[in-house]
């Protein structure tokens, strides 16, 4: 459908422009979607305004229900939306039931959390007095999502935006518009939302990201995505010093150190580094270990890796499947890969490609000077650095922006000092990216670490716990 939606109602972009959403394993044509601008994204921030009084009004309960029947809304059409999320985002059917499941999860969480709790009661300055604090909706909220995980993305601000009475209005990835946007737009009017409450543009990030990120009429920015993007939203902000929450692009480290159990590492090396084709903000793009176990190491993960199978997601014999556009492969390739082998780097396994299909690749005798290292990758490479103690480790890991590092050991108590030590937001502990699932981190005045300690053997796919001779 390609038209945008705006106080509750389909309308056509004011360009009158459309673009072509296509299958990123086959190109094959999924539909068109509205190339909106800064006078649709002015449209629906007005609408968002005049709508927001009377949606915080209600009763806590009564948008507890809507979120509740927007899931379950969801929930009917699981099966379409995970096989959408696999044909627009070239993820795996794992990937696609991910997310589109912890979607809907997250429209139960903020139900619940919006009947919760409406406030505190502080101890009073002085005797006789009474302190109240209480929660109170930050107005419109402009959201800018990636096209990694669009949907769940979308969810964790949409969600919770809505049930604690902010309106809203979404600009979703312009190659995901559909399962990250107009999907959205049809559960709220499935449900019957008030108009004006979610509004969905989608277009361009120059066209609508961009007026929505700087509009005057937006009470809080929330953006995820690239680094770079995200400094010049932030500066646009401070100007009018309007709040951002971003979440952007890191260069992760997967620390190994010399006493590790290397085939657990190698096997969530595969995780880490390759889930959704390494396409992810937490996706280890630094593999530092330690010289006492490097050569096992990498002979595990090279086994592994050669072991994966790279296709089509709906043919239900694929791994890993397409990089999500040829600009992305290209970035890959001609950005990372190349100019670090021309600097040295040496590829074990991969380095190929035919058409968005990139074989997952090991690169060896990668230094900290190279684009291997210092670039957050963004696609199917495991680059190993070799060092030749734990403080070499620490210190090569910090300095550089990043959001989640894992170290492994088999001494538990040392695996904690080193993360301790390591400048991240989430640390994991023998353990794969995001599989404790921290939750509900606040900001504060504090800088927040998590710490996930895995002492159990993890449960792992097939793919990325199999040797090649288990094929």
């Amino acid at each position: 459908m390609s038209l945008l939606y705006i106080d509750g109602t389909w309308r056509a972009p004011a360009s009158g422009r459309t673009g072509m959403v296509r299958e990123k394993a086959t190109g094959a044509p999924l539909g068109r979607y509205a190339m909106g601008d800064a006078g649709d994204v002015d449209a629906a921030v007005r609408a968002a305004r005049a709508a927001q009084p009377g949606w915080a009004a209600l009763a806590a309960p009564e948008r507890a229900a809507y979120l509740r029947r927007m899931a379950d809304h969801l929930q009917g059409r699981f099966e379409e939306l995970v096989t959408l999320s696999m044909r627009e985002t070239g993820g795996v059917r794992a990937k696609g039931e991910d997310e589109v499941g912890t979607g809907i999860r997250q429209l139960h969480i903020s139900a619940v959390q919006a009947t919760e709790n409406a406030g505190d009661i502080l101890p009073p300055y002085k005797a006789g007095k009474l302190s109240l604090s209480r929660a109170v909706p930050l107005g419109v909220l402009g959201v800018i999502t990636p096209w990694n995980y669009p949907l769940n993305l979308a969810m964790r601000v949409v969600a919770p935006g809505l049930a604690f009475g902010n309106t809203i209005v979404l600009k979703p990835a312009e190659l995901t518009p559909v399962i990250g946007g107009q999907v959205l737009a049809e559960a709220a009017e499935h449900v019957g939302l008030p108009p004006g409450v979610l509004n969905v543009v989608t277009g361009e990030g120059v066209d609508a990201g961009r007026p929505l990120a700087a509009h005057p009429g937006v009470d809080l920015v929330d953006f995820t995505g690239s680094r770079q993007v995200g400094l010049e939203i932030a500066a646009a902000a401070a100007a009018g010093l309007r709040p951002v929450r971003l979440e952007l692009g890191g260069d992760n480290a997967f620390l190994v150190l010399d006493d590790a159990d290397v085939e657990l590492a190698a096997s969530c090396a595969m995780i880490a580094s390759l889930e959704f084709q390494g396409q992810t903000c937490i996706s280890s793009s630094r593999h530092i270990v330690t010289r006492a176990v490097a050569r096992p190491y990498i002979a595990a993960i090279t086994r592994r890796a050669e072991a994966l199978r790279v296709g089509d997601p709906l043919s239900g014999e694929a791994d890993l499947g397409p990089l999500i556009s040829e600009a992305q492969r290209d970035r890959v390739h001609r950005t990372i890969v190349e100019p670090s082998v021309a600097m040295g780097a040496r590829i074990a396994t991969g380095g190929t490609f035919d058409g968005l299909f990139y074989r997952p690749t090991v690169l060896t005798e990668v230094t900290p000077d190279m684009p291997a290292f210092t670039e957050e990758i963004f696609g199917p490479v495991l680059p190993v650095t070799v060092v030749e103690s734990e403080e070499e480790a620490i210190a090569l890991t910090n300095g550089y922006p990043m959001l989640m590092n894992s170290v492994f050991t088999q001494d538990l108590m040392r695996g904690m000092r080193v993360a301790e030590r390591l400048q991240a937001g989430e640390v994991h502990v023998n353990d794969a990216h995001a599989r404790h699932g921290a939750e509900d981190q606040m900001a504060g005045f504090t800088k927040r670490q998590w710490i996930g300690l895995q002492r159990t053997p993890l449960t792992l796919p097939a793919w990325a716990a199999a040797p090649s001779d288990a094929r």
